[in-house]
């Protein structure tokens, strides 16, 4: 069964990718390459200094994730060590995709080499997961209540029905937080156990997933053209929906899933200026953090068989 899933999950990815690639190029015919440069260099100085700057938030609160989830365990790390492990995780699994897979595979690598068990590690991947899903979901509860418009750019319903989506939505966050505060009994869907965390720890959840979510949304809110810009709660909104689309798809990197959710919900902006935009996301969220990753990847492993070989001959 693991083989068909290892098998299987690369096929998901690329199928998704090979159809919303196809979606994507009828979505841009007639756009030029030529457009598309232009309105890169149209970015200026300042807004790509607070795009650099978004990201930066990002990956802090990406980290903080992992510090949470190990309060959660009762497991006390350096910043520096949980910092790199952390960012060269969601660096690398962002890029290949299957992220809840890839990223255990990674975190498991770095965090055996603290005391962590695989079963501690499992746990810490499912609290971060649930972290940036309950973040998810207050904010696209809130986006909706703040512009209950943001649904008709993806169906044609009345503004009740997005404002009952919206409730659905918190419904989530706030029975989480309830059930910590009253610590309700462990929560059991399909053989998998939720234990409700401390009070103080389910804050920090429905702290940390916003402030990366809104720093990545950022990105690509900086990098928009001025002409038909949408704003932000609009922004953010597509954002969560697109970036919601491009995980579930398993794509490496969401390509081409999220450019075509991303495009396709925003029809009054310039479209060569929101090609731009997520240029610039992919550049500063994705291909250079993976760049960075790739060198810790490198220096970790090779610390790692440097300790081996001293282990040996001390032996």
């Amino acid at each position: 069964m693991k083989r068909v899933a290892d098998v299987l999950w690369p096929l998901v990815g690329l199928g998704a990718v090979a159809f919303t690639s196809w979606l994507l190029f009828r979505e841009l015919s007639g756009l030029s390459l030529a457009d598309v440069v232009a309105a890169m260099r149209a970015i200026s100085p300042s807004h790509w200094l607070f795009a650099i700057a978004a990201t930066v938030m990002a990956y802090a609160a990406l980290t903080w994730y992992d510090q949470i989830a190990l309060e959660h365990l009762g497991k006390r790390l350096s910043w520096v060590f949980v910092g790199l492990a952390s960012f060269t995780t969601y660096a690398l699994a962002h890029n290949i995709g299957a992220t809840v897979f890839s990223g255990a595979v990674i975190r498991y690598r770095a965090y055996s080499t603290k005391g962590l068990s695989a079963a501690e590690v499992g746990v810490l991947v499912a609290f971060c997961s649930l972290t940036f899903t309950l973040g998810n979901l207050l904010l696209g509860g809130m986006t909706l209540l703040v512009d209950p418009d943001l649904l008709r750019r993806y169906v044609a319903w009345p503004h009740w029905a997005a404002r009952a989506v919206a409730a659905a939505l918190l419904a989530v966050p706030f029975f989480y937080t309830l059930g910590a505060l009253l610590r309700f009994r462990p929560l059991r869907i399909s053989g998998f156990e939720l234990v409700y965390p401390r009070p103080p720890i389910a804050v920090k959840q429905l702290l940390a997933a916003p402030v990366e979510l809104i720093g990545a949304a950022g990105i690509i809110y900086f990098a928009l053209p001025e002409a038909g810009h949408p704003g932000f709660v609009v922004v953010l909104g597509v954002f969560l929906v697109s970036f919601s689309l491009a995980l579930v798809s398993h794509a490496p990197g969401g390509l081409g899933v999220l450019e075509f959710s991303f495009v396709s919900a925003m029809p009054d902006a310039p479209r060569a200026g929101v090609i731009a935009a997520l240029l610039v996301f992919r550049l500063l969220y994705l291909i250079l953090p993976l760049m960075f990753a790739l060198v810790v990847v490198v220096v970790f492993e090779r610390e790692r068989i440097g300790e081996l070989a001293r282990a040996r001959e001390g032996g």
